[in-house]
């Protein structure tokens, strides 16, 4: 679904390239020209993609889901683990085939991983094929490189990270129209040693509160039912602005917003988390009662390697309160496993607050280094082989967890957002606030509806049956 700001509210200049680039469009195309979006990583970037649609959308092209016949074809990077940029280059190198057969098409590359001089050098010198590189703050120039690429015919490389304003009313065409996202802040201060992510994306920039809550108020009115908060940070939101609003001030600001809908966000972290955050949570009917606080290491010792700026003991007292302030609460969380430097007994002090903490579901990575990080530099003696042996004990410690949390809710009755028809005839599935699926018999006419369901039992998923 297409939901655009005015673009009487877009930067005026970019709004000038926009119609510059439809003229041009519309007098070389008989029918409006292909454009194919290619996302890797994280829902920022998901979120980031959408913007750059709508973008593409009122400058005159219309979308598709493939390259072949594409006039413009866009890679959205992510630079958090090596695998996603091995994709990249791979599939980067197959559009070689495609310009050698429409000369004319625009390939560009952007995001995390374009934002990187090294990989911008390689792109440069080792793809001449393709046209535009630019970085994750410059996203919104697109109509300027465009019609730049379009009318003087050079490839166009821009990097820089030193906007310090966020440009607001950018169009965006979303991806789905019952489930959205919202970004509220970019960038990151943290510089934990293992990420790249502020090298990328910058420092921390929070939106204005009044731009939050009218995308909000637009997306609700335009019928999402699950609004999901973005940033790399979004405990930390509202840092360093006169608006005065924080993190839990936002919450209950869009709790406010009147309509049936739910609030999520991602990511959290633990040393930002406040009582008056759980406070917020507890109190707002409307967000969801999941915690997703990434964890990454149950060693203190090991935290510090990482520069966490938290302990073991910290992080269990932040899930005590939390459990004694919001008593439905349910913990998500992200490990890493084979840190630099980490031993089997730091890894042991891992699997050990895991069984303690009992979360709902984990994300977990083998430690894997990015250049540019401190962590990349660091003596790293333990085998891939052995890491590997780790992450299966820690992976089997957790379905335990997991499947016991699932039957817990046997015999619940449960709020489910009803997101698509089932595999079985006359089924849906949909998910909880704590994100678990549930399945259970009803109308086609529910999705895109809340629902109250009463799990009745817990196969590979939750069975449930409609209440009345």
């Amino acid at each position: 679904m297409l939901f655009s700001a005015p673009l009487s509210l877009y930067p005026p200049e970019q709004t000038a390239y926009m119609q510059r680039v439809r003229e041009i469009l519309f007098s070389k195309y008989s029918s409006p020209p292909k454009a194919h979006i290619i996302t890797y990583g994280c829902q920022q970037n998901v979120s980031d993609s959408e913007r750059i649609k709508g973008m593409l959308i009122a400058m005159g092209y219309t979308l598709t889901d493939s390259p072949d016949g594409a006039d413009f074809v866009l890679f959205n990077t992510c630079a958090v683990r090596g695998h996603a940029e091995d994709r990249v280059y791979g599939n980067v190198g197959g559009m070689k085939q495609y310009k050698r057969r429409r000369p004319n098409m625009i390939v560009a590359v952007c995001g995390c991983m374009a934002q990187q001089e090294q990989v911008a050098e390689k792109f440069k010198f080792s793809y001449p094929y393709v046209d535009l590189v630019f970085g994750t703050q410059v996203e919104h120039r697109l109509p300027e490189f465009i019609y730049r690429r379009l009318t003087e015919g050079k490839r166009i490389f821009e990097l820089s990270l030193d906007n310090k304003d966020i440009v607001e009313d950018i169009p965006v065409s979303r991806d789905g129209d019952i489930k959205g996202w919202l970004p509220i802040m970019y960038g990151c201060n943290n510089f934990c040693t293992y990420c790249i992510v502020p090298y990328v994306r910058g420092r921390e920039r929070s939106r204005e509160p009044e731009k939050i809550i009218e995308e909000a108020r637009n997306m609700v009115k335009a019928g999402y039912k699950e609004i999901m908060l973005l940033g790399q940070n979004v405990n930390s939101y509202g840092a360093g602005c006169d608006h005065g609003i924080n993190f839990a001030k936002l919450l209950r600001m869009i709790n406010d917003i009147e309509g049936d809908f739910r609030i999520r966000f991602m990511t959290s972290h633990p040393k930002d988390c406040t009582v008056e955050l759980l406070d917020a949570i507890r109190d707002c009917e409307k967000v969801e009662r999941r915690l997703h606080l990434p964890m990454q290491s149950g060693s203190s010792r090991i935290l510090k390697l990482m520069n966490r700026r938290y302990t073991r003991e910290k992080y269990l007292e932040l899930i005590n309160e939390a459990k004694k302030r919001i008593p439905d609460v349910v913990f998500t969380s992200d490990i890493i496993v084979g840190f630099p430097g980490e031993t089997y007994e730091d890894f042991k002090e891992t699997l050990s607050l895991v069984k303690e903490v009992e979360y709902s579901s984990l994300f977990t990575f083998i430690f894997s280094p990015r250049e540019g990080t401190p962590a990349a530099a660091m003596e790293d003696p333990i085998s891939r082989e052995e890491k590997g042996r780790w992450f299966a004990e820690l992976l089997r410690e957790q379905d335990i967890i997991g499947l016991k949390k699932q039957r817990e809710l046997v015999g619940k009755i449960v709020r489910v957002l009803c997101e698509e028809a089932s595999s079985r005839e006359g089924y849906i599935v949909g998910k909880t606030a704590g994100t678990a699926s549930v399945e259970f018999e009803g109308d086609l006419s529910l999705i895109g509806k809340f629902a109250d369901v009463k799990i009745e039992s817990f196969t590979n998923i939750l069975n449930g049956s409609l209440m009345e």
